[in-house]
């Protein structure tokens, strides 16, 4: 089963179920949150989704597509773990460096880029992933 947690340890989660999307996303918001170029996501089921150590924090926004998008991270180091929200129904939105497994993020080769007109210049597309506008839906990971 799949595990993850944030840099001091102290908020962990875990879930079942096969992954649903593969994405990089270089809107803002994901250059905010991870303090880089773009952020790497896995979309999970939500159902079977559950945090296991600490309470993580939230913070909510009005994503492009008019719907809120929550943010989970740590209080205390800050670690963005997993985004949720309307557009994405029950399933989360994982930040794939934030999973123990060392091959997490190998494994995790985008089928999609997401906001590419906001990809910095000098970071180049991943061959053979759809390059799209926007999220479908215009919803933000």
């Amino acid at each position: 089963m799949p595990a993850g947690g944030c840099f001091c340890e102290k908020v962990q989660y875990k879930y079942e179920g096969e992954i649903q999307g593969k994405a990089l996303c270089h809107c803002r918001d994901c250059q905010k949150i991870t303090g880089s170029t773009y952020s790497t996501n896995i979309i999970v089921p939500g159902d079977k989704f559950e945090v296991t150590k600490g309470s993580p924090k939230t913070i909510s926004k009005k994503a492009d597509s008019g719907n809120q998008i929550t943010s989970h991270f740590c209080g205390d180091c800050g670690s963005t773990l997993w985004r949720d929200g309307a557009s994405f129904g029950e399933s989360k939105v994982i930040k794939v460096g934030s999973l123990d497994d060392t091959k997490a993020l190998e494994d995790a080769k985008p089928a999609i880029e997401l906001y590419v007109p906001e990809r910095i210049s000098w970071v180049s597309g991943i061959q053979g992933a759809s390059q799209l506008k926007e999220m479908p839906g215009s919803a933000e990971v």
